[in-house]
């Protein structure tokens, strides 16, 4: 794949819920047009959650060279920012060696924070920090943590009343972290990237039955045994952030002898429908987006091969 000469890379990304089938998709452009995968998927990252996440197997992987999958333990947290830093390493060296990065996965939060850097969703939260301005709110008021904003963004403190003590204190939070003014972040979507996003998607119902199938695949495949061996080997809780993924957070009732394994698979069932739903909304609201059902392989390889050629 030779890029034509552009002020900005091309990057191909996938989007869409949940089971609609973006990977096999993204193989198959990477196949035609020299590709390389970069997985955007907040639970594939981790190392040993492999049936609940639908991670692409082993011989998917051998079909195209895939990135960002098995990068963190169990017990590790991860960001959106550290993931936009981490795929764009990979992202500068897929380009060095002349060839395609697919972006691919339903995490829509990675791929805006990897398109959008500087979106105040990619900025890292910390509940430290928000613990400490929360007590200053307890003692003095939120006057007292407004004029403390005031001191060092007199925009943003502006725009806030010293009731919005939560937008007080996301503002006091980025400029810590990030050494930033929340008012130096854009507010317009500009990417440095010049991005095909393909957003997959199929109607409702076909979409729903299709997950439905795919949960109980996945108990066939050993998911309780997977799930139960990592809280068991790693001390897991629901707390970590490993185990906030559908798939995998429904099981502490189970394990707690709450509900039994229909139940279990009624709310994983459910709770990926809704997500489903969700993905569809965050990705449709994306900028440049272009939707396709996914029976139309031929019209999306026709149009990133246009794309490309630009």
């Amino acid at each position: 794949m030779v890029q034509k000469n552009s002020l900005k890379p091309k990057i191909v990304c996938i989007g869409g819920p949940t089971g609609v089938g973006k990977t096999a998709l993204a193989i198959k452009l990477a196949n035609l047009f020299d590709g390389e995968i970069i997985s955007c998927d907040s639970i594939a990252i981790y190392k040993g959650l492999n049936i609940g996440s639908a991670k692409p197997s082993k011989e998917e992987r051998l079909q195209a060279k895939h990135y960002m999958i098995d990068i963190k333990e169990p017990t590790d947290t991860y960001s959106v920012a550290e993931y936009r830093q981490d795929a764009e390493i990979i992202i500068k060296d897929i380009l060095a060696r002349n060839k395609l990065p697919i972006i691919c996965g339903g995490t829509g939060l990675y791929m805006k924070g990897l398109l959008f850097p500087m979106q105040l969703g990619c900025s890292d939260k910390s509940n430290e920090i928000r613990e400490k301005y929360k007590k200053i709110v307890e003692e003095h008021g939120g006057h007292y943590l407004l004029e403390k904003l005031r001191e060092i963004d007199p925009i943003s403190a502006e725009k806030l009343h010293d009731k919005d003590i939560i937008r007080i204190i996301r503002a006091l939070e980025i400029y810590e972290l990030s050494g930033k003014k929340k008012s130096d972040y854009n507010t317009e979507l500009i990417s440095k990237y010049n991005y095909k996003l393909v957003f997959l998607n199929d109607d409702r119902q076909t979409l729903y039955n299709r997950i439905d199938n795919r949960v109980e695949k996945m108990f066939k495949l050993g998911l309780e045994n997977e799930v139960k061996e990592l809280i068991s080997n790693y001390k897991l809780t629901k707390n970590n952030q490993s185990m906030s993924g559908i798939g995998y957070k429904e099981f502490f009732d189970y394990v707690d002898n709450k509900i039994n394994t229909d139940k279990l698979k009624e709310n994983i069932k459910l709770n990926s429908r809704h997500y489903a739903k969700r993905q569809v909304t965050w990705f449709k609201a994306m900028p440049n987006v272009k939707e396709y059902n996914c029976s139309n392989v031929d019209v999306i390889i026709n149009d990133v091969k246009q794309f490309l050629e630009k």
